[in-house]
């Protein structure tokens, strides 16, 4: 990582390891590029997540996070407060605080999606 003394960095994506955070299942993995332990960020989180077909994140809410997911690549299934819906290239999901949710690649090829989460710090409730 390049960091300035300030805190800022410009970092390659190759750099960061794919982790396979709690609750995600069947190769739903994600780049944590940017958030408290990767980057000493105080009120975002920001990371690239790559979901193999049938991979999934269980159902779940967050207290007082807003969360966007922009899917880039792919296709899948989309779960907001019990309502399925196909989520494909370009489409932008918006989740405020509470709202049940969980995605998963229902498709032929990886499901790849950003996810911008603020802020960082929330109790995850299961649904």
């Amino acid at each position: 990582m390049d960091s300035e003394s300030n805190g800022a960095f410009i970092r390659n994506i190759a750099e960061v390891p794919w982790r396979e955070f709690p609750d995600h299942f069947g190769g739903a993995l994600s780049k944590p590029l940017v958030m408290p332990e990767t980057a000493g960020a105080r009120h975002l989180d920001y990371r690239i997540s790559l979901y193999q077909p049938m991979a999934r994140v269980a159902r779940h809410k967050h207290k007082i996070q807003e969360q966007i997911y922009h899917v880039l690549e792919g296709e899948g299934l989309m779960e907001i407060a019990g309502q399925a819906r196909v989520v494909r290239k370009h489409d932008v999901i918006f989740l405020p605080p509470g709202v049940e949710h969980a995605i998963s690649n229902s498709g032929l090829v990886d499901l790849v999606f950003l996810v911008i989460t603020s802020p960082v710090n929330d109790a995850v409730a299961p649904a």
